[in-house]
């Protein structure tokens, strides 16, 4: 991505998460609100995730989980117990992402990119596949929407940590290498708009 690209990617990240803050922060405040008395803990969840050139940035998520005594893996399946039912349903509309807007404007994400991880894994890339972190993490992406069931995916597996290692990450990087090196403007509209669709169940991806 050449500097010039790499501004156009900004301006564009900068104006539509201004656009987008503004629009749906009455919305972000009322599940907020919802997930303080559902979760019994403040709605507004943050966690350490890795971001661009590896360094560690505060995301911010609405809180969609309560803890659970048994559970204690960051690996999260379709039978997870800690999801609570409005937890479920924050996550099968994003809007438990929709916090991340202000991620956008803080410089930590961009609209389309490889997702972030906790640590412990694109931190560890070692090689050409360190390419994945020259650019912002994004709140969605090709591997993202390849993966859009991966809670579904794991909950089928038996050991879903090994699975999620050996399988879904490694899968996860060769596509978010080939989205780094082959990047285009339209490329990301392509992937906004599939995210779009997918969101409102007009499509499977």
């Amino acid at each position: 991505m050449t500097r010039r690209q790499a501004f156009a990617k900004r301006s564009f990240d900068l104006v539509l998460a201004a656009v987008g803050l503004a629009a749906t922060l009455p919305l972000i405040l009322l599940a907020v609100a919802a997930a303080t008395v559902d979760t019994r803990r403040f709605g507004l969840f943050v966690q350490q995730r890795v971001g661009r050139r590896g360094r560690t940035f505060p995301l911010l998520k609405v809180r969609t989980m309560r803890p659970h005594a048994t559970v204690t893996t960051s690996v999260t399946t379709a039978d997870d117990p800690r999801v609570t039912r409005l937890g479920a349903l924050l996550r099968r509309f994003r809007i438990d992402e929709l916090p991340q807007l202000a991620n956008v404007l803080a410089g930590h994400m961009s609209f389309v990119g490889p997702r972030p991880d906790v640590p412990g894994f694109a931190d560890r890339l070692e090689g050409a596949d360190r390419i994945v972190l020259e650019v912002r993490p994004g709140i969605t992406g090709p591997a993202t929407l390849k993966y859009h069931d991966e809670a579904g995916i794991l909950a089928a597996v038996d050991d879903p940590e090994a699975y999620n290692r050996d399988v879904i990450f490694p899968d996860k990087v060769a596509i978010n290498r080939a989205y780094v090196e082959e990047w285009s403007f339209r490329g990301d509209l392509g992937y906004l708009a599939q995210t779009l669709r997918s969101v409102m169940g007009r499509e499977e991806t």
